[in-house]
C-alpha cells in the first residue's frame, strides 16, 4: 500500500504526516515539554543557587582525578544540583551559603552538565 494519491486525499495525506511527526525523537522531545519539565533550570540558561557544600566527584576511567564540585540549591524551584568549579585553586574562594550564579554548559568530561560563575556580588 502505498500513499493516497488524487484530488481528494487532502486531508488523510495531512493527519498521516501529523501523527507519523510524532515518531521522530526530536520534534516529540521539542513538542512535549518533559525536557523542559526536567530540567533544573527550567529553560533559562543562568540560575541562582545557595552553595550548600563542597564535594569532589572522581572522574570517569581510564582518568584519576578529583573534579572539585559543589552542591547548589536553585532559588527559584529549590532544587539541588552538582555544579562544576572551573580553574585551579577557585574553589578556595568559594565559601558555603553564599550566593552563585551557575550557567548551563555541556562538557564531555566534567562531572556535571552546570557550571558555577561566582557571584557573591550578586546580592
Amino acid at each position: 500500500m502505498g500513499k493516497c494519491r488524487g484530488l481528494r486525499t487532502a486531508r488523510k495525506l495531512r493527519s498521516h504526516r501529523r501523527d507519523q511527526k510524532w515518531h521522530d525523537k526530536q520534534y516529540k522531545k521539542a513538542h512535549l515539554g518533559t525536557a523542559l519539565k526536567a530540567n533544573p533550570f527550567g529553560g533559562a540558561s543562568h540560575a541562582k543557587g545557595i552553595v550548600l557544600e563542597k564535594v569532589g566527584v572522581e572522574a570517569k576511567q581510564p582518568n584519576s582525578a578529583i573534579r572539585k564540585c559543589v552542591r547548589v540549591q536553585l532559588i527559584k524551584n529549590g532544587k539541588k544540583i552538582t555544579a562544576f568549579v572551573p580553574n585551579d585553586g577557585c574553589l578556595n574562594f568559594i565559601e558555603v551559603s553564599i550566593s552563585t550564579v551557575l550557567y548551563l554548559l555541556f562538557l564531555g568530561w566534567a562531572p556535571s552538565h552546570f557550571y558555577l560563575m561566582q557571584g557573591s556580588f550578586l546580592t
